[in-house]
């Protein structure tokens, strides 16, 4: 009954936001903060009663259409588990940064909530229609987001954002329906379980069809290069709460359906496949690492390094070893962790000083030396400083990825010089040098911005120490997955 309250609660609240007199606008804040702190207490308590290694937990199942197979299936193991905390963290952190949106704040804080019930369903759906159900349905309240609270390009990149990701879900159903048909010829009755299905041993070029039927729907979500370019337009206009859930979890869903799906049911497939994906997600870390250094905009320099620490997910799943879905698992947490606080440092000075062009931030530490601080502290994050939760996910991936793929490994171990060099160059323009006039009068962070950052900032100092606090839990589910895949 706990993953139905964390997925539900939301959108009971969204329920409740938008049937609020809109007059009360504190009211219905204060609802909508209490609908994102439910799950984030859940999910807390969850950790508290997780087991590693005892497979799938908190298991909840309901016939829904039985005569089709299709079932309320709900369940968390080591691999969605640390992705249900994160969007409960991030949902919360985000609900709270998002007080003084405007116009229309009722209406956004009831599609924020909206969203969380479909990301969170997402991790928790154990059965394909279920899955996609949920999936498709972050696709509705991201566009309103996007398209009315956007920046001024906002209904063209609300556009290609849905466009994208609608095309890569219709191939990815189609890869759904194709399994659903030939599962019912192998266990002899038709079904959408997640779980029975893996058990199917498909053909191998059946395997080969559909895995690359669920890749266009995964790719476009992570995003791999080449189909990243919805990415920054989304990042760049969306606003600052929505650009921290889009980079935190929207991009998870992604490498998280290669991971519960595409490698445990394919797993044949996935190996034949596997140094195509490793190629794409070399291609997308130096290409992402290079675009970001060129940007003026510092939020487009932080969405194409999104782009490039994505491509160590994907380099480590297509590894297929132990400590490469490790790293994976690792890098998928402490990116949402790292890039939603650097999204939330953005929209801080944005709000400020109404610009995102580096030219025009010198000198911030001394004009806003708080605000200097957090940003200097996520910047070393990002790029992956030895104590800090991004060096031990790089670190991971590189190492269990080094003796499937080492020419690839020594290709992607540039982009740590290169994240360190556009990070370093982005701090010594905004941080150092002599402040402007203009920026010397802006306020310095507020209680409720660091309320936002606060807990980022301990998770990614704790865990860069004490990595074996998330270890604990993804490891045994890892080792069976890579198991299950061969190491590839």
């Amino acid at each position: 009954m706990l993953l139905t309250l964390a997925i539900f609660i939301p959108l009971a609240g969204a329920a409740v936001v938008a049937l609020w007199p809109r007059q009360d606008e504190r009211g219905f804040k204060a609802a909508a903060l209490v609908s994102t702190a439910i799950p984030l207490v859940i999910s807390i308590w969850m950790a508290t009663a997780f087991q590693p290694g005892a497979g799938m937990q908190f298991t909840e199942r309901a016939a829904w259409m039985p005569s089709l197979g299709i079932n309320y299936i709900l369940g968390v193991d080591g691999i969605s588990f640390p992705m249900v905390f994160l969007t409960a963290l991030l949902t919360f952190l985000a609900c709270l940064a998002s007080w003084h949106i405007s116009p229309r704040p009722k209406d956004y804080f009831a599609l924020l909530l909206l969203l969380e019930t479909g990301m969170m369903g997402v991790f928790c759906a154990l059965d394909y229609v279920l899955f996609y159900v949920f999936w498709e349905l972050v696709l509705v309240p991201m566009y309103f987001l996007i398209g009315i609270w956007g920046g001024p390009r906002r209904e063209y990149a609300a556009i290609k954002f849905f466009i994208y990701t609608l095309l890569g879900s219709v191939v990815m159903l189609v890869g759904i329906l194709a399994m659903y048909f030939a599962g019912a010829q192998a266990l002899g009755h038709p079904t959408f379980d997640m779980m029975a299905l893996q058990q199917v041993k498909f053909p191998f070029h059946f395997q080969l069809w559909v895995f690359a039927a669920l890749y266009l729907g995964f790719a476009v979500k992570v995003p791999i290069f080449p189909f990243h370019t919805w990415l920054p337009d989304a990042h760049v206009e969306a606003p600052t709460a929505v650009s921290v859930l889009l980079a935190g979890i929207l991009l998870k869903m992604g490498t998280y359906g290669f991971m519960r799906v595409s490698l445990p049911t394919f797993p044949e497939a996935a190996s034949y496949f596997a140094y195509a994906i490793a190629v794409l997600g070399v291609i997308s870390m130096i290409y992402g690492a290079f675009v970001a250094m060129w940007q003026a905009d510092l939020k487009k320099l932080v969405a194409y390094s999104s782009v490039s620490h994505m491509g160590y997910v994907m380099l480590g799943i297509a590894a297929g070893t132990p400590m490469a879905l490790s790293g994976a698992i690792f890098q998928m947490f402490s990116h949402g962790m790292i890039t939603g606080m650097l999204f939330l440092l953005v929209g801080m000075i944005y709000d400020r000083a109404h610009t995102r062009e580096i030219a025009k931030l010198s000198g911030l530490y001394t004009a806003l030396p708080a605000y200097g601080i957090i940003l200097a502290f996520a910047s070393f994050a990002s790029l992956g400083l030895p104590g800090l939760s991004g060096f031990v996910a790089e670190l991971l991936v590189l190492l269990g990825s080094f003796p499937v793929y080492r020419t690839l490994v020594i290709i992607g171990a540039a982009t740590i010089v290169i994240t360190a060099g556009y990070m370093l160059w982005m701090m010594q323009r905004v941080l150092m040098g002599k402040s402007r006039p203009e920026l010397e009068a802006l306020p310095d962070v507020t209680g409720r911005e660091l309320a936002t950052v606060i807990p980022l900032i301990v998770l990614i100092a704790v865990l860069g120490v004490f990595p074996r606090l998330l270890l604990d839990f993804t490891n045994p589910a890892l080792i069976q997955l890579a198991a299950r895949v061969g190491g590839m």
